[in-house]
């Protein structure tokens, strides 16, 4: 069962969300980028990625004016956001003062 994208930013987990497009050069730069996190980081980070063109009410909901846009969640609260693509050392940093 597919759980809705509520469920999923309000649990407990910190959850990084990659608002991006299959067009988007910068969004294919990324996607390496953070399987390397997941892959670093394991169970302490769930990494969701949501498709602009698909998702356009869930966009609009978070203002995402450009791509790739990162948010990162807790308790449904946004912990932080940044456009663009971010080194993994970076985001790896990010993520862990959240944690």
């Amino acid at each position: 069962m597919k759980s809705s994208f509520g469920e999923i930013v309000n649990s407990d987990q910190l959850v990084l969300v990659d608002f991006f497009a299959d067009w988007c050069g910068p969004c294919k730069m990324l996607a390496p980028i953070l399987k390397q996190v997941k892959n670093e980081l394991g169970d302490s980070i769930k990494i969701v990625k949501i498709d602009v063109d698909k998702n356009q009410p869930l966009s609009s909901k978070y203002q995402v004016r450009g791509v790739p846009t990162m948010i990162l969640f807790k308790h449904g609260n946004v912990l932080w956001r940044q456009s663009g693509v971010l080194q993994k050392q970076d985001l790896i940093s990010i993520i862990s003062s959240h944690t």
